[in-house]
């Protein structure tokens, strides 16, 4: 097989891909049965197996062999569905795929919005002893825990926001920059006119700052928007471009998102898997509950990047296999 093989590479990136895409979500799938449900992972299947003993029971024997089966499933399926659907372009793939990494950056852009407005305004109302009055106090003491909070709190305003996010087709960058400038205003203002200052401010600060660098990556990946070293490579043809995108995504970009979810989430104590099973918060008592969910960001930022990778070699591809809608991300055709 050979990259101008049309219908046979046109089948081979498209199987690839989507094999790819479904990997990650089947990992992500995987960390949440481990760490959440307490079912065995394939590094407990291997350890059974070579012990003679034996380490697991036959019930979670069952429950690691049930998703591996789903796992090679959704494989064959994959396959299939390539050989059933060869009119869809290698385009089409990549389209979709951008698609489901700006779905992924939206429904977080709307959780860091809606989240940084209620974290702090339940931490105001909590240093300033207006919220037992508020809302009673078995609800104040419970609001002062950061699982309580990050339970009925965070988490139900993410489940809103995937629902927005689906609706609203606005990535936001620009709203959430000028909410990032507005807040470090209030802050100048409120310390040098009425020498008010609380930790939750930075603190929100911090958390839409960190948002907004890590979510828009990916975006600006597929808009051609990060900053290159164009001295050889904006005097190349197209397809000497598609050749560096495609090797340096495959080579480069995918192997940095696999290495963030592996090593983050690899086990309980991981260090960004280990914050969010803990609802880890700051030293500050009186800051914002939200520290946990900034060591979900780069998770965001992996899972979206990978997407977009997918997205990006399969339209470079595109230009080495002479596709008719073929086009660089980013770049006027």
């Amino acid at each position: 097989m050979t990259i101008n093989t049309v219908p046979m590479s046109h089948r081979f990136w498209r199987s690839a891909s989507a094999m790819m895409v479904a990997t990650v979500l089947l990992f992500l799938i995987s960390r949440y049965l481990m760490f959440w449900l307490g079912v065995p992972g394939v590094d407990d299947l291997t350890e059974h197996l070579s012990d003679t003993e034996g380490t697991l029971s036959t019930g979670k024997l069952l429950q690691t062999g049930a998703f591996l089966a789903v796992s090679f499933i959704i494989f064959f399926l994959i396959i299939r569905w390539v050989k059933k659907t060869p009119q869809i372009s290698l385009m089409d793939d990549s389209t979709r795929y951008a698609a489901w990494a700006a779905y992924v950056v939206r429904a977080a852009f709307w959780s860091i919005f809606l989240i940084g407005i209620a974290d702090s305004v339940i931490s105001f109302l909590r240093i300033e002893d207006f919220l037992t009055p508020l809302v009673g106090e078995a609800l104040s003491q419970n609001l002062d825990k950061a699982s309580w909070r990050g339970t009925f709190v965070h988490y139900p305003l993410i489940a809103i926001s995937l629902v927005i996010a689906k609706v609203s087709r606005s990535l936001g960058f620009t709203w959430l920059a000028l909410l990032v400038v507005i807040s470090e205003f209030c802050i100048v203002l409120s310390r040098f006119i009425f020498s008010y200052e609380q930790a939750f401010m930075g603190d929100l600060v911090r958390f839409w700052y960190a948002g907004l660098f890590l979510f828009a990556s990916a975006y600006t990946l597929v808009e051609g928007g990060h900053v290159r070293v164009d001295v050889v490579y904006a005097s190349m043809s197209h397809r000497a471009k598609a050749w560096i995108n495609t090797f340096g995504s495959i080579l480069l970009g995918l192997p940095v998102c696999w290495i963030i979810l592996t090593m983050g989430m690899d086990t309980k104590q991981s260090s960004l898997i280990g914050p969010i099973i803990s609802f880890e918060m700051s030293q500050s008592g009186y800051g914002m509950y939200v520290k946990y969910l900034m060591a979900g960001f780069l998770l965001v930022f992996a899972v979206s990047m990978a997407f977009q990778f997918v997205s990006y070699i399969l339209s470079n591809i595109a230009i080495l296999v002479h596709a008719k809608d073929a086009q660089i991300a980013g770049e006027e055709s």
